[in-house]
């Protein structure tokens, strides 16, 4: 029973999740998604497009980081991929945050998931590969379909989304060619600026 109480805790503190907004906006929408929402559409992503990693991925695992990487955020807050004065990296503020809420759950699962949310900030496996790739992948399909979303409404130019952007060739090359391309695409119609 308390095995059980402790994940049941667990799950009633990730619930929070679901009130952190992010600054991109649903796909063809006006409201901004949430962590919850974006956490869950690259597991989708990620089940949808594990043929096109580059290396062989443990499904699994790669939907488990997709599904974790932003917990951290109830405590750590979200912080926009293109924000100019806070580094968004792995800080110790997330990790404090990664070892509070997955320390609620029993001491297996908890060391699991931290793995797990270190191992996808790193980026170096080839399952954080393809996970990371999804993460940067879902903005941009998401800003593109609303003329730019963020992109306009930051100032956020080619540049800074095309060096962003291109860590998805570490996970697809396939993804990262239609990638670019619908990046080049954005530019010709005007709604991503040089």
């Amino acid at each position: 029973m308390e095995r059980l109480l402790k994940q049941i805790e667990f799950i009633k503190e990730i619930d929070k999740i679901k009130f952190i907004f992010r600054k991109t906006k649903l796909i063809s929408s006006n409201r901004n998604e949430n962590d919850a929402e974006h956490s869950w559409h690259l597991a989708m992503m990620a089940m949808v497009l594990a043929e096109h990693a580059n290396e062989p991925i443990d499904l699994l695992r790669v939907m488990k980081m997709v599904l974790i990487h932003d917990i951290v955020e109830i405590d750590a807050g979200d912080i926009f991929i293109y924000d100019a004065t806070k580094n968004h990296t792995n800080t110790e503020e997330e990790l404090k945050a990664a070892k509070r809420i997955f320390g609620l759950l029993p001491e297996e699962q908890a060391q699991e998931l931290i793995a797990l949310w270190e191992e996808f900030e790193a980026g170096e496996t080839a399952d954080a590969r393809f996970a990371k790739a999804m993460d940067r992948l879902e903005p941009l399909l998401q800003n593109s379909s609303n003329n730019g979303g963020t992109w306009n409404e930051f100032g956020v130019n080619y540049q800074k989304v095309y060096d962003k952007k291109k860590l998805i060739k570490n996970g697809s090359e396939t993804i990262w060619e239609y990638t670019e391309k619908l990046i080049n695409e954005c530019v010709e119609q005007g709604i991503l600026k040089r």
